[in-house]
C-alpha cells in the first residue's frame, strides 16, 4: 500500500478500521496494518476495534491496567504493549512513545483514571499512531472514564511531571535502534544527563563531551558502578538540591544501590573523569531561565462545538469569552475549550455525544491546533462528562457537580497526586491539627493577645476598648494577634481597610503595618483584608461575640456621622461558627433566606430568621442586639406584619435559593513561583504533590487556596521581589481565568515564620527544616 495510493480518485480516508483475526498475533499484525494505512493516509482517525471469532479482543495488558490505585507505565516495542518495571519509571527513550496510566481511588470507591501517551521527539509515525491506538482501545476497555493526556517530550503536563518529584529522565535512541531500558543493576553504561528545571526536573541525555556543559547547570556522569554529579559555578542551591534527587533515583532505583554516587564541583574533577571527557575547557555561562508562564496569557479562553451531524467533524464558536456558563456544554456534543494562548486545549466529551465524536476526541484537537496556528506541542486533554478536572472548571462561572459527596471524609483532588483529607472542624483539638488549621483558616481558638489601632492620618491610635469588634465602613485599622502553637509564638498584623476609607488611610495602614512588622523583628505574617473578605481566624477573636461593620461613618471620638433613622445587619456564620454582622441598605432586597437579620427603627427593632439561618447565626443575632443596645422582637421568614416591609420601603424579591458551598475538590490548593525579572508577571505552577522542598528561598512564591492567597517570601529573594511581593499577587488573582473576586485576602509569610495556616496545606511539615541547609542534608543523603 503506498503513499500515492491515498491521492488516487477511487481512494478516501476512512474513519475507523476493523480487522478480523483469527490468527494469535493479533496485536502485531493489526498495529502494524493500521499504522501503515494512517502513515498512507487512508484512516482518517486511529479507531480499531479487533475482532476474532466475531468476539471483540483485548489486549492482554489491560485486564492489568487501573485495577489498583497508582502508576503504570508502558512502551510501544513492535507495536505491542510492553510493561516498564516501577523502578524504571520517569526514564523516557526519544526514540520510543508510552502510555502511561494513574489511577486514584476516590471518596466513593470509584477508580479515577489519567491516561496519558507520550510522544518522544524522535518516534516514528508508526509508533506514534500505535500509541494513539492503544490509547483509544484502553480508554474503551475502562468504559471511557479516563481522562486523557497528549504529551509531547519537553512540554509535558503539569499533572504528567507531578508524578516524577525526582525527575524526568530522556535517554537517547528507542527501542527501533535496539536501546532497551537498563536492566536493574546494569553496569555497562556510559552517559552524561544534563539536568534543568527549578520546579519540573528535566535530565537529558546528551553528548559525552565538554562541549555539553555549562558553567550554570548540574550533569550526572554515568559510568554504571560510578555516579558523578557535576555542579557548574554558577548554578546555585536550589537547582543542586534538585540534581541530587535525579542522581539518588539513578543510584537507588537503575542500579539498586549498588553504584557509588560522588558530588564533583567544577575545577576539581578527578583522573576518571578527565581520562573519559578529555582535559576541560572553558565552559560557557548558564543557559538562559526556564520558560514560564507570562501570567497576560491566563486569562482568554473560548468555546467551540465539535460535531458531525452533517457527516463531517465540524466547530463552531459558542462563546467568546469566558467565564463560560456550564449550560453550555450538551451532554449529545463534544467541545473544544480553546485555552491555546496558554498552551492547553480541552476536549470535553457528552456521555450522548455519538461514538465517532467521542472517539474522535483527539484527532479534532489536533486539526483543532493545527488550524489555529498553535505549537505542535500543545498541552490536549480529553474529558468525560461528569470527570472535569479543578483547572478545566476555572473557565466557568460556576460549577455544579452532578455527583456530590455528601458529608465529610476523606476526598481525593482530581488531576492531583496529594490525597487531601478533608477535616471537620474541632475547636478542642485545633491546636493538634495543622490540616485542620489550614482548611479552616484558624491558627488558634481566637483567645489569644490582641491590640487595635485605627488609622487618622499618617498615625496608628488605639482602639477604646469598649467598642472592641466593632468596625466603622469609613476607617482603616491594623489588628496586631499574638498566640501560641505548639510551642511556638506566632503574630498575626491584620490590616483592616473599610470599603468608604480614603486612599491616603489604606495607603498608610500599609505602611504604619509595615513599620510594626520591622519592630517585631520581621516575623509576624501580614494580612491584608478588605471589608467584606473577612477570613474566619479574624472573626473568632472578639469574645464570641459578632465581628459589626458599621456602613461608612467612622469610629473616631467626635468625627461620628449621624446613624440613620432606620438600619438593617446581616448576620452570617463561618464553619467554626463564628459570626459576623454587617450594616447593608434598608431595603428589602438586601434580605437573604440563608441568613438572620436585625432592623433597628425609631419605633422599634426586630430580629427576622431566615428559613435556611444556622443555629450559630440564631445565637449571633441576639448578641447583635446587645451590642447595638436595642431590644428585638423575634419574626420568622414568612410570618412578616406590614409595620416590617413598611420599614424597609416595601416588599421586594431577595434571594431565597441555598447558599452555594465551596468544596476543596473544586478548587484544590496550587502552588506557583513568581518573577517580575523581564518586566512580565511571570508565573510557573510546581507539579504534583506539594511539599516544603519546593519553596525556594531564593524565590517569591504564591499558594492559593481560593478563599485566600499566600505570598511566602523566600530569605534570599532579591528586594525588587520582596517589594512587588503582594502586587505580584493582585495581578496573579486579577489575571485567574476564573474571574475571582479581587479582594480575595492576601496574606505574606515570611520563610521560617510560617503560621499553621499556611504549613497545613503541606503533607509532614518541619519547622526545623531551614534550621539547617536543605542541600547540606540532602548530600549526606547521598553518601552510602
Amino acid at each position: 500500500m503506498r503513499r500515492d495510493l491515498a491521492r488516487s480518485s477511487r481512494l478516501r480516508p476512512i474513519d475507523g478500521c476493523f480487522v478480523f483475526l483469527p490468527f494469535p498475533n493479533y496485536r502485531t499484525n493489526s498495529c502494524l496494518l493500521l499504522t501503515k494505512l494512517l502513515a498512507d493516509g487512508l484512516v482518517a482517525h486511529p479507531s480499531l476495534f479487533l475482532f476474532s471469532n466475531s468476539t471483540m479482543v483485548n489486549h492482554p495488558e489491560f485486564e492489568k491496567a487501573g485495577k489498583q490505585p497508582g502508576l503504570q507505565v508502558w512502551r510501544i516495542e513492535n507495536m505491542d504493549l510492553v510493561p516498564v518495571p516501577k523502578n524504571l519509571h520517569g526514564g523516557f527513550y526519544t526514540g520510543d512513545t508510552y502510555l502511561i496510566l494513574n489511577t486514584i481511588k476516590q471518596n466513593s470507591g470509584n477508580l479515577q483514571y489519567d491516561l496519558h501517551f507520550w510522544i518522544g521527539d524522535a518516534c516514528s509515525i508508526d509508533e506514534s499512531g500505535a500509541a494513539a491506538i492503544f490509547t483509544v482501545q484502553m480508554d474503551d476497555f475502562l468504559g471511557g472514564k479516563p481522562i486523557q493526556y497528549r504529551e509531547v517530550q519537553g512540554y509535558e503536563s503539569k499533572t504528567f511531571v507531578g508524578y516524577f518529584k525526582s525527575g524526568l529522565k530522556y535517554m537517547q535512541g528507542g527501542v527501533a535502534s535496539g536501546f532497551k531500558h537498563v536492566a536493574s543493576g546494569e553496569v555497562n553504561v556510559k552517559r552524561v544527563l544534563h539536568v534543568s528545571g527549578r520546579r519540573v526536573v528535566r535530565a537529558i541525555e546528551v553528548p559525552v563531551s565538554w562541549d555539553s556543559f555549562n558553567q550554570g547547570d548540574c550533569f550526572i556522569l554515568d559510568f554504571g558502578q560510578e555516579i558523578y554529579q557535576w555542579c557548574g559555578s554558577k548554578c546555585n542551591q536550589f537547582e543542586r538540591l534538585k540534581a541530587t534527587s535525579v542522581s539518588k533515583d539513578i543510584r537507588d532505583n537503575e542500579r539498586c544501590g549498588r553504584a557509588k554516587l560522588f558530588v564533583c564541583e567544577e575545577g576539581s574533577e578527578n583522573e576518571k573523569i578527565l581520562t573519559i571527557l578529555g582535559p576541560k575547557p572553558d565552559l560557557p555561562d548558564a543557559q538562559t531561565e526556564d520558560t514560564k508562564t507570562d501570567a497576560s496569557n491566563r486569562k482568554s479562553a473560548k468555546l467551540y462545538k465539535v460535531s458531525n451531524a452533517s457527516g463531517s467533524m465540524s466547530v463552531t464558536l459558542v462563546a467568546e469569552e469566558n467565564p463560560f456558563s456550564q449550560s453550555a456544554l450538551q451532554s449529545t456534543d463534544c467541545f473544544i475549550l480553546d485555552h491555546g494562548s496558554n498552551g492547553k486545549i480541552f476536549v470535553w466529551k457528552g456521555k450522548e455525544a455519538n461514538k465517532e465524536e467521542r472517539s474522535a476526541g483527539m484527532k479534532a484537537a489536533e486539526d483543532f491546533i493545527s488550524k489555529m496556528g498553535y505549537p505542535k506541542h500543545t498541552e490536549v486533554q480529553i474529558i468525560p462528562e461528569n470527570g472535569e478536572t479543578p483547572l478545566f472548571k476555572q473557565f466557568f462561572k460556576f460549577w455544579h457537580d452532578t455527583d456530590q459527596t455528601k458529608g465529610m471524609g476523606q476526598a481525593y483532588v482530581p488531576n492531583k497526586i496529594a490525597k487531601i483529607k478533608k477535616v471537620p472542624f474541632d475547636a478542642s483539638s485545633l491546636h493538634k491539627s495543622e490540616a485542620m488549621a489550614a482548611q479552616h483558616g484558624m491558627v488558634d481558638d481566637g483567645k489569644g493577645e490582641k491590640k487595635i489601632w485605627r488609622i487618622e492620618g499618617s498615625d496608628k491610635v488605639p482602639v477604646d476598648p469598649s467598642i472592641l469588634g466593632q468596625f466603622f465602613g469609613g476607617d482603616s485599622y491594623i489588628i496586631l494577634y499574638s498566640y501560641k502553637h505548639g510551642g511556638r509564638q506566632g503574630q498575626i498584623i491584620y490590616i483592616w481597610q473599610g470599603e468608604e476609607s480614603s486612599q491616603d488611610e489604606k495607603g498608610a495602614s500599609a505602611i504604619l503595618a509595615a513599620q510594626l512588622d520591622t519592630e517585631l523583628g520581621g516575623s509576624p505574617v501580614q494580612v491584608r483584608v478588605i471589608e467584606g473578605k473577612e477570613p474566619p481566624h479574624l472573626m473568632s477573636i472578639f469574645g464570641g461575640q459578632p465581628m459589626v461593620v458599621h456602613k461608612g461613618g467612622t469610629s473616631r471620638e467626635g468625627g461620628q456621622s449621624k446613624a440613620s433613622a432606620v438600619r438593617l445587619f446581616q448576620v452570617r456564620a463561618n464553619p467554626a461558627g463564628h459570626t459576623r454582622a454587617v450594616e447593608v441598605d434598608p431595603v428589602a432586597s438586601s434580605l437573604n433566606s440563608n441568613d438572620a437579620f436585625v432592623l433597628v427603627t425609631a419605633s422599634g427593632s426586630m430580629l427576622w430568621l431566615g428559613h435556611g439561618a444556622s443555629n450559630a447565626e440564631k445565637n449571633g443575632v441576639k448578641k447583635l442586639g446587645s451590642i447595638l443596645r436595642v431590644d428585638l422582637s423575634e419574626i420568622s421568614e414568612g410570618a412578616e406584619g406590614d409595620g416590617f416591609w413598611s420599614a424597609l420601603g416595601g416588599k421586594a424579591d431577595y434571594r431565597t435559593s441555598e447558599r452555594l458551598k465551596s468544596k476543596m475538590d473544586t478548587h484544590p490548593p496550587r502552588l506557583f513561583a513568581c518573577s517580575n525579572k523581564t518586566g512580565q508577571f511571570l508565573i510557573e505552577e510546581v507539579p504534583g504533590e506539594m511539599t516544603q522542598e519546593d519553596l525556594a528561598p531564593d524565590d517569591v512564591m504564591i499558594l492559593d487556596t481560593w478563599d485566600q492567597v499566600f505570598v511566602w517570601i523566600g530569605n534570599e529573594a532579591n528586594e525588587d521581589e520582596k517589594r512587588e511581593a503582594v502586587t505580584s499577587a493582585a495581578k496573579y488573582i486579577e489575571s485567574d481565568p476564573a474571574s475571582r473576586d479581587k479582594r480575595t485576602p492576601i496574606v505574606t509569610v515570611k520563610q521560617g515564620f510560617e503560621p499553621p495556616t499556611f504549613t497545613g496545606w503541606f503533607l509532614g511539615w518541619d519547622h526545623d527544616f531551614w534550621s539547617s541547609n536543605p542541600l547540606e542534608r540532602a548530600m549526606a543523603g547521598l553518601k552510602m
